[in-house]
């Protein structure tokens, strides 16, 4: 099991509002109950999201950027960085990788929580094109992007000096061999879920879905009955 107490911050970069919440919000929460500054960054605004076409897709923006920063108060975190790429239109670029850096830069994390850049066929929801670019954006950044003085010359005319990731934790959804405890964090987690209105058609079965991921996670690994995780893949980058 991942501890969490020694960790002062931590930055969770994420494609779309709303991918946190399914992937690692119980992890946040338990950071920020141990003291931890989490700060998210989200590639996009999450506007191609809905299914309502009479919503234009600037407001769809604004919503769920509503819908996140609120979100984001369950679990203990207020401070969001927004970077405004093109929902479904993600791509690993160089751009993508000095805007993640700067960031990175700024908060100076010890861990950054990110999606996976390697497609599951097995479930291939999760494998959204844009989780995908993102992480594999994220985990350039991490390395060697942020840490090199002369990867991005530009960050330092905003005074951003180089800062290296000791680990990424990268988000797995049940099958991830190391894991964090969230038991103590589920109700926030779905709450924190609930925020994203404009996304949850039925959100009666959205909340329980994840809570069957969550147990069955826990059960793998061997927890008591009732217990609740979240599981990651960990990437030593120091």
């Amino acid at each position: 099991m991942l501890t969490v107490p020694e960790i002062e911050r931590a930055l969770v970069v994420i494609a779309h509002p709303d991918d946190v919440d399914f992937g690692a919000a119980g992890t946040v929460a338990t950071l920020t109950d141990a003291g931890a500054h989490v700060t998210y960054c989200l590639v996009t605004d999450g506007d191609a999201g809905g299914s309502d076409r009479a919503v234009s897709r600037h407001d769809m923006a604004m919503m769920r950027r509503r819908e996140q920063t609120e979100a984001a108060r369950h679990v203990g975190v207020s401070d969001l960085v927004f970077l405004g790429h093109g929902d479904g239109r993600v791509m690993p670029t160089l751009q993508l990788r000095a805007d993640i850096s700067a960031v990175i830069r700024r908060v100076r994390p010890r861990v950054v929580i990110s999606q996976s850049p390697e497609r599951n066929l097995d479930r291939i929801y999760a494998s959204h094109p844009d989780h995908l670019a993102a992480g594999e954006a994220t985990l350039c950044a991490v390395y060697p992007d942020a840490r090199n003085p002369f990867a991005f010359p530009e960050l330092f005319e905003e005074d951003l000096e180089p800062w290296a990731v000791d680990e990424v934790w990268v988000m797995a959804g049940m099958s991830g061999p190391n894991a964090v405890d969230v038991t103590a964090a589920v109700d926030r987690k779905i709450a924190a879920l609930m925020c994203h209105v404009s996304q949850h058609p039925d959100p009666e079965r959205t909340a329980t879905l994840v809570r069957d991921w969550m147990t069955g996670a826990a059960k793998q690994l061997g927890l008591p009955d009732g217990a609740a995780a979240e599981t990651f893949h960990v990437v030593d980058t120091r």
